[in-house]
């Protein structure tokens, strides 16, 4: 059965969590109990990862291919699309080594929910503005939570395989941010990516804290 927790999140947040936080501009830690419930829900948080890395590499795809004619989106992202399939592969073989199984892909109610709050119409530039800008949002949580995990879990070998996620992760995410400054002008971008930063943090404060889920 899946563990999880559910109510209102501590409104006391150490000067060091917050520190951390803010180097990717993320307006609420997670949990910090959300760690020790991923440790007991080993196989179910390590089987989302996986699904998260395949989902990774289908964005960069989509991108490409909504965008071909831009030249620097394409390069950059085309061998991310390896990496994080690759990525995929990595999780797989850890799973497989402990002797878990996949299992069915789950709904991912935090992205699903910042879907729901991309521009509705708008024009082609604040559409391809905010899906590069969710992009770097899901990969600054993930780095987050890969941190999370790299300085919690008991595993020693874990705590290594996900500080290699971890730095990965915070390169996928500035990578986001700089195309969206290669195609936005300046006075777009920063209101937007502070409009998402604000949104992400009230989904976070309604969703139950699981840890069978990475996000």
């Amino acid at each position: 059965m899946p563990v999880m927790i559910t109510g209102p999140r501590p409104e006391h947040l150490t000067f060091i969590t917050m520190s951390k936080v803010s180097i990717l501009g993320l307006q609420l830690p997670t949990d910090p109990r959300w760690v020790n419930l991923a440790s007991i829900s080993l196989e179910a948080v390590l089987t989302d990862h996986a699904f998260c890395e395949q989902k990774a590499a289908t964005a960069c795809i989509s991108l490409i291919q909504r965008y071909p004619e831009k030249d620097r989106l394409v390069q950059d992202l085309a061998p991310i699309v390896t990496e994080e399939w690759g990525h995929f592969r990595q999780v797989l073989a850890e799973m497989k080594k402990r002797g878990f199984s996949l299992g069915k892909q789950r709904k991912d109610a935090y992205v699903n929910e910042l879907m729901l709050h991309q521009v509705k119409g708008g024009t082609a530039e604040e559409q391809l503005l905010d899906k590069l800008l969710i992009c770097a949002l899901i990969e600054a949580r993930s780095c987050e939570r890969f941190r999370l995990l790299s300085e919690g879990l008991e595993d020693e070998y874990l705590r290594d395989f996900y500080r290699k996620f971890m730095i990965s992760e915070a390169g996928h995410y500035r990578l986001f941010i700089d195309l969206a400054h290669e195609y936005i002008p300046e006075e777009k971008v920063g209101p937007r990516w502070q409009y998402w930063l604000q949104t992400e943090a009230e989904i976070l404060k309604g969703m139950e804290i699981r840890g069978d889920r990475m996000h």
